[in-house]
C-alpha cells in the first residue's frame, strides 16, 4: 500500500477527469438531445425504477457515483486499506472530491458570466449616444430619495406638489410659483 501522502495525490488526480466527465454529459451542449431524452423519461416513466435509471443521467452528483466506479475499476485504486475496504473509501472520497471540483467550475461559470454581462453593459452605455433618453430621466426622477423632513411634503411627494402647481405669471414676467415654492422651503 503506497504512503498515505501519494493515495491522497492520486486521490486528487483521479477526481479532475471524473468531474469532467460527469459536467460533461450532465450539462455540456454536447450531450443536450440525449440529456433532454433522460429529462422526459425521468419525469413521465410510469415505473420508478425506470425514473430513476433516467434521473440519473441529469444530475451531476448521481453520474459521478457511477463514473468514479468505472475509474476505480479501470485503476484498482484504494484508500486506506487493500481490498473491498479500500475500494469503498476511494469511490465515496473519489465522488466527494470530483463533486468540490465540479462546484469550484461551476461558481467560475458564473462569475465570468457574470463579468461578461457587467461588460457587456459598460460597452452598450459607452455607445450610446450622449443625449439622456425619457426613460432614462425617468428612472432618475422615480428613484428614491431620502426624506428631509422640509416643509410639509418630503421626497416623491413633493415632486408631484411642485409638478402639479399652476404656472401663474408676474406682472414682471417671473413664475409665481416659483417664488411660493421658494418660500415654502
Amino acid at each position: 500500500m503506497p504512503p498515505l501522502a501519494t493515495q491522497f495525490a492520486y486521490l486528487l488526480l483521479l477526481a479532475l477527469p471524473v468531474a469532467c466527465a460527469a459536467w460533461t454529459v450532465t450539462h455540456e451542449e454536447v450531450f443536450r438531445e440525449p440529456r433532454e431524452f433522460c429529462q422526459r423519461e425521468a419525469k413521465d416513466s410510469r415505473p420508478l425504477v425506470v425514473r430513476k435509471f433516467f434521473y440519473l443521467f441529469t444530475c451531476e452528483y448521481c453520474f459521478s457515483h457511477y463514473v468514479a466506479a468505472f475509474f476505480l475499476i479501470l485503476t484498482r485504486f484504494q484508500m486506506l486499506y487493500e481490498g473491498w475496504r479500500g475500494y469503498l473509501i476511494a469511490w465515496f472520497a473519489l465522488v466527494w472530491i470530483a463533486n468540490v471540483y465540479m462546484s469550484i467550475f461551476n461558481r467560475l461559470r458564473l462569475e465570468i458570466k457574470h463579468e461578461n454581462v457587467v461588460i457587456a453593459t459598460e460597452q452598450a452605455e459607452q455607445n450610446r449616444p450622449k443625449q439622456w433618453s425619457l426613460t432614462h430621466r425617468n428612472r432618475i426622477q422615480h428613484q428614491p430619495r431620502q426624506s428631509t423632513n422640509r416643509g410639509r411634503h418630503s421626497g416623491a411627494a413633493r415632486i408631484s406638489v411642485l409638478r402639479s402647481q399652476p404656472q401663474l405669471k408676474d406682472k414682471d414676467g417671473t413664475d409665481q410659483g416659483d417664488k411660493e415654492r421658494i418660500k415654502d422651503r
